[in-house]
């Protein structure tokens, strides 16, 4: 019983000290944050000054000329002038000097400055990246010390998949840089070394059998060019579709919809329920990659016939549901390697979202995603 008593008492303490060193890094990490934003408001000011400096400095220094050749001719020419014109000229040449100096020491200064601040910056950013993962580290120590043994259980099966689900991205990561190294090696790279083959061949067609050949070799060239620049985009476009940015998320999934349905010939049926509006960058980034990795799934997986995907954005939320026909799976039974689903659910997590899905086999999948709109 004491001895029990006695594991309670240093488990508290234990508790106590983590949560207290968990705030101060928080505090740590806050600090530094407003560190950070002042040191980047001084910075944009010292560039300005630095600009205006140098502007000033340029126009200085072109007074600073003249009053010097006016000052070399009155030294040449002495008994032409006067003795209030010499002084004058020596005057204004000394004082351009001057201020030319004061303008250059100035800018000096400011250009030092400028340096140690973005040196200042850069390791601030450590600190704020350090702490935010010591934090975070902490945070899970916290949430294992004070949960019962149940909440310690589901956190340690959470921490093993968050594991496994890391390496899976490491995983995936080599898998893709492997297949875009493909797609540039057998597309892009083997297009343009024969363009590069074909145009030595130019010159020669010209020499050997004329201008007509000549420009037809060309016409050919501007072909494979065109096409080059086509799979050039595609693979681009896989990346990060650059109409996100332009048009924004409903017209940007609409097209990668219907070029995704032309690829795979699978009926995919797309509706905006709700007003088209424009969201931030990274949420509409966000929901365009959870589209994607729902579609995907539809068609790696679940061989459907058909894919109805609907968006609505409400003032303050955006649901998303994919629905598929496919051949669906048992909702009891854990599902091996299902990478996708996973990463969906960390994304809509860190989007402080919700994301339910109901399956069944030989009946199809259902995903819903609901995502607050900060």
């Amino acid at each position: 019983m004491v001895k029990d008593k006695a594991l309670e008492k240093i488990i508290d303490k234990t508790i106590e000290t983590v949560g207290n060193s968990r705030e101060q890094i928080f505090e740590i990490g806050e600090q530094s944050r407003q560190e950070h934003q002042r040191l980047q408001k001084e910075l944009q000011d010292i560039r300005i000054k630095v600009a205006e400096i140098i502007e000033k400095t340029d126009k200085t220094e072109l007074h600073a000329r003249f009053a010097r050749n006016r000052l070399a001719e009155v030294s040449k020419h002495f008994a032409k002038f006067s003795n209030e014109e010499v002084r004058q000229a020596y005057e204004h040449a000394n004082e351009y000097q001057v201020q030319l100096a004061v303008l250059q020491q100035e800018e000096k200064q400011l250009r030092d400055r400028r340096d140690q601040i973005e040196r200042r910056l850069v390791a601030i950013s450590d600190t704020i990246e350090r702490a935010e993962n010591l934090a975070g580290q902490m945070s899970v120590v916290f949430n294992f010390l004070s949960g019962d043994l149940q909440q310690v259980t589901e956190a340690l099966e959470d921490a093993k998949e968050k594991q496994e689900f890391g390496l899976k991205i490491i995983k995936a990561q080599e898998e893709e840089r492997k297949r875009l190294s493909r797609e540039i090696h057998d597309g892009p790279a083997q297009m343009m070394a024969n363009v590069l083959l074909r145009s030595e061949l130019v010159e020669r067609i010209y020499q050997d059998q004329g201008i007509d050949e000549a420009l037809n070799e060309i016409r050919d060239l501007r072909k494979m060019v065109k096409s080059s620049l086509a799979e050039v985009r595609r693979i681009i476009y896989d990346l990060r579709p650059m109409a996100l940015d332009d048009l924004g998320l409903i017209p940007t999934l609409s097209k990668y919809l219907k070029n995704f349905e032309e690829h795979t010939k699978m009926t995919i049926s797309f509706k905006n329920l709700g007003k088209e509006r424009r969201l931030s960058q990274e949420l509409e980034i966000a929901l365009f990659r959870l589209v994607q990795e729902a579609v995907q799934n539809c068609y790696k997986h679940a061989n459907p016939k058909t894919v109805h995907v609907k968006i609505e954005i409400k003032p303050t939320k955006v649901i998303i549901i994919v629905k598929d026909d496919g051949k669906g799976f048992d909702m009891n039974e854990k599902k091996e390697g299902s990478f996708g689903i996973m990463g969906m659910k960390e994304r809509v997590n860190m989007l402080k979202g919700e994301m339910r899905l109901e399956s069944a086999i030989n009946v199809g999948t259902t995903v819903i995603i609901g995502v607050p709109i900060q």
